[in-house]
């Protein structure tokens, strides 16, 4: 099987998508299964490999860090002839979607994407509410030329069926255990941020509005008002929102920057908990591995997250929005030791049984399902 990935934001970009998707490639090569992946260059990679095709591109205005990518179709087609792919999958729905669905539909190649992110959700946190129905119009537009349309969880699979998508099936994020697991030195991290405070709390993600960046910077100050010398915050990350958290959160805080691999596993296991209020996610990886590291999570009531966390067993979850829910979980938790470390056991017990490799497999299936499928369905 040849496989031809086209997307908008692949590695070295750091968000969920990217992530997934080079997780995807390692094992597709580990299987030796042939790809190539079609993505916008970035200015921060130092070299690409050989069957990651990267085109000139240009930075979004809202989103400096992600690229637009400004594909050259002599080159497409030429590289796609040379490859003959047995199938197209096309991992975001703008312009390297786009291109992906048209040259599925000329050279008659079998076409399947996923949906990521939850776009129209965003939309409130930019005050572009109006965008709405356009924007699910052109969504539902794209995705019913697809054969399938793989989705993270099954609450995004319910929004998408509510919302009139066909063809929907999960793929869902698993976690690497042997990278993300609890045994790490607590004292390492607790010497490399100085921290003297009693509890660690963490949060990873993309600092922008639309991860509730607001939420959190609430939880932040009022738990700090109430205990301000048992508690130091870990905040892992950065995005457009940075600059503003850190006005904001001054006391008790200190701001990593991204982190990768083992430096950020050992924050998740060094940490009591994981504060997560986005009510955005369609997954959550974040939120998985922090459980794969046995750090219970209080995250929102929303999204994929909810899919992840059982309440009262390996985390909590809180309304969206509302600090104060999240402050009494947090307090909960805290004072609760035997509680916290039963979660903590049921946190990494639940990841476990998240396998990359049978996730893959599967999705495999589904590849070759689509392949075999008759050509008038291909046409429809």
């Amino acid at each position: 099987m040849k496989i031809a990935i086209f997307t908008d934001t692949f590695t070295p970009q750091v968000n969920g998508v990217a992530k997934t998707l080079e997780r995807f490639t390692r094992y597709l090569a580990q299987q030796n299964i042939e790809y190539y992946v079609f993505a916008p260059e970035n200015p921060a990679e130092e070299h690409v490999m050989t069957n990651v095709k990267k085109l000139k591109s240009i930075p979004l205005a809202l989103y400096p860090e992600c690229r637009l990518a400004i594909p050259n179709p002599i080159r497409l087609k030429r590289e796609l002839l040379q490859f003959k792919p047995d199938i197209i999958h096309v991992a975001t729905p703008f312009n390297m979607g786009l291109c992906g669905m048209y040259y599925a539909k000329k050279l008659n190649i079998p076409l399947v994407g996923s949906y990521h992110t939850d776009f129209d959700a965003y939309l409130q946190y930019y005050k572009m509410e109006f965008f709405s129905n356009m924007l699910w119009n052109y969504l539902k537009w794209f995705h019913s030329s697809l054969q399938k349309t793989f989705v993270p969880s099954l609450e995004t699979l319910k929004q998408l069926k509510r919302k009139g998508f066909c063809d929907l099936h999960i793929w869902s994020r698993g976690v690497d255990c042997n990278l993300y697991h609890p045994h790490y030195d607590s004292n390492i991290v607790r010497e490399r941020y100085d921290i003297k405070e009693e509890h660690i709390i963490c949060w990873v993600g993309r600092i922008a509005p639309e991860k509730d960046i607001e939420t959190l910077t609430h939880i932040i100050n009022k738990l700090h008002i109430k205990r301000a010398n048992s508690i130091h915050w870990l905040l892992v990350g950065d995005g457009p929102a940075s600059a503003d958290l850190k006005e904001a959160c001054t006391e008790n805080v200190t701001f990593t920057g991204y982190l990768k691999g083992e430096d950020l596993a050992a924050i998740y296991a060094t940490s009591s908990l994981m504060v997560f209020p986005s009510s955005t996610e369609t997954f959550g990886n974040v939120v998985l591995e922090s459980l794969a590291c046995g750090t219970p999570v209080i995250g929102a009531d929303a999204g994929g997250v909810k899919n992840i966390i059982t309440h009262g067993k390996n985390g909590m979850l809180c309304f969206p929005k509302q600090a104060d829910l999240f402050i009494n979980a947090i307090e909960t938790l805290l004072d609760d030791y035997n509680l916290r470390q039963e979660m903590r056991q049921h946190a990494q017990e639940y990841a476990l049984s998240q396998s990359w490799d049978s996730i893959f497999a599967n999705l495999l299936k589904h590849y070759e399902d689509a392949i075999e499928a008759p050509q008038e369905e291909l046409l429809a």
